[in-house]
């Protein structure tokens, strides 16, 4: 784990400890990073339920019950699939909240509206709140995965701290 994440999964795991909360991932482009850096944490079982690598289509209608025709509708990376792979994973590992993240790692799979680096992100928490953003990052592949890791960590650290 590199310093940054660590330093950013050892906040979340203390500010989801002091609230007695707990978390669930739905990742597609980051392939499980974002669980592996949660369990990376000794204790990690008090807080972290599970995670869920929804890569392709069909596992997110699986995994996490996104909807077929959601998908054929607005693209696997988009806000209402991130949105609905959230919802999703907090229902199914019955945790108070959860992080989703969906996008284009590259090298290839970019269109001109969905270009390599497009990442979607959702977090659902208490009370079915559903918030989502987008974010476009540049270098290759690793570069696009590292950063939409910190992106989803510091997303829902913000939201766990928010007043």
């Amino acid at each position: 784990m590199t310093e940054d994440i660590q330093v950013l999964v050892c906040r979340l795991a203390d500010g989801l400890t002091a609230t007695g909360q707990t978390l669930a991932t739905a990742e597609s482009c980051t392939g499980g990073w974002i669980a592996k850096a949660l369990t990376d944490v000794a204790g990690s079982s008090a807080w972290f339920e599970g995670g869920f690598v929804c890569y392709s289509n069909q596992a997110k209608q699986t995994m996490v019950q996104v909807a077929a025709d959601l998908i054929d509708t607005c693209g696997a990376v988009s806000r209402q699939v991130a949105q609905a792979m959230a919802r999703g994973a907090r229902a199914t590992a019955q945790a108070e909240w959860a992080v989703a993240v969906t996008g284009i790692a590259g090298p290839d799979g970019g269109t001109p509206d969905k270009p390599v680096g497009t990442v979607w992100f959702a977090w659902a928490g208490p009370g079915e709140q559903v918030s989502s953003e987008v974010h476009h990052f540049d270098g290759n592949r690793e570069a696009v995965r590292r950063a939409a890791v910190v992106t989803a960590l510091q997303g829902m650290l913000a939201r766990l701290t928010a007043p």
